[in-house]
């Protein structure tokens, strides 16, 4: 539900084996169709499939990696050309990088953005992907025409204390796979697929620690008003209903927002419902691209 703002014995065991391989598409990051070196020269691989404008640049969140994107990436590249990215140290972009930091990863997404010569982007972000991409389009002034979050920006204001950070990293270095196990159950609601869940769950639990609290420390100390003052283009933000969406104080740091909320979804809503999702991000991108 939205509220405002896919007979012969030969044909199947051929039928069995594609069944196979997309079960293992869905399980593993697919293989790097390109990569590019990010400008302290981590290797970002990516996917890039359709013709279209806008341009669709999909970006996952923590600890996840670009074959979430699947449904979409297939469903859009009928009419977009879409991208999908492996952030540096998840799935199969390089590790090596010293500062696990938010404005790294935005340019990240610049750099793919560059090396493809996309000229007329949205930029699509998953949780932490939604900050990542605040700092990409900050790089990109002329090839970003707009922002669309997927459970992210609730409220730009809220802020975490250096002290709740340190308190939050420390709990979670100590025992760091029953506490992304924890995280990842937490993030679905009751009545999801168990097989979904138990996906997520394997890949948050055998994420690399040092970087995954690495990055989640720069993620809570984040601030985006800056970005925000620098960006001046539309934010729209596709959210569920398990947090509340400070519509009207968002729009005091960025005009622009709007957002649009479906309900009785969990964190991964892309994940649990992509044909309700993929409706839903069709009508935001015709309402920031209306002419194509």
């Amino acid at each position: 539900m939205i509220q405002a703002s896919g007979w012969n014995t030969r044909r199947l065991f051929s039928a069995a084996i594609v069944l196979g391989l997309l079960a293992a598409v869905f399980c593993a990051p697919r293989g790097p169709d390109r990569a590019v070196d990010s400008p302290d020269g981590v290797t970002i691989a990516y996917h890039i499939e359709g013709k279209g404008r806008p341009a669709l640049v999909f970006v996952h969140g923590w600890n996840c990696n670009r074959s979430y994107w699947r449904d979409q990436v297939a469903y859009f590249a009928r009419t977009h050309t879409v991208v999908a990215i492996d952030l540096p140290g998840h799935g199969e972009s390089g590790a090596e990088r010293k500062d696990w930091t938010i404005p790294a990863f935005g340019a990240d997404v610049a750099a793919v953005v560059k090396e493809e010569g996309l000229k007329r982007v949205l930029l699509v972000g998953h949780s932490m992907g939604g900050e990542i991409s605040l700092e990409a389009a900050r790089l990109l002034p002329d090839r970003v025409i707009g922002i669309i979050g997927v459970d992210t920006f609730q409220d730009f204001a809220a802020t975490v204390s250096p002290e709740e950070i340190a308190s939050a990293v420390a709990y979670y270095r100590a025992n760091f796979k029953a506490s992304m196990e924890m995280i990842a159950r937490s993030m679905f609601p009751w009545g999801v697929d168990p097989n979904l869940v138990e996906r997520v769950v394997r890949g948050m639990t055998t994420a690399n620690p040092g970087i995954s609290l690495a990055v989640m420390e720069s993620l809570f100390g984040y601030r985006p008003e800056r970005a925000l003052r620098d960006v001046r283009i539309p934010i729209r933000v596709i959210n569920s209903d398990r947090r509340p969406t400070n519509i009207a104080g968002n729009r005091q740091l960025a005009a622009s927002f709007g957002a649009r909320i479906m309900t009785g979804h969990g964190h991964f809503l892309f994940l649990e419902a992509p044909g309700e999702f993929n409706h839903v991000l069709e009508e935001t991108i015709a309402e920031l691209a209306p002419d194509r």
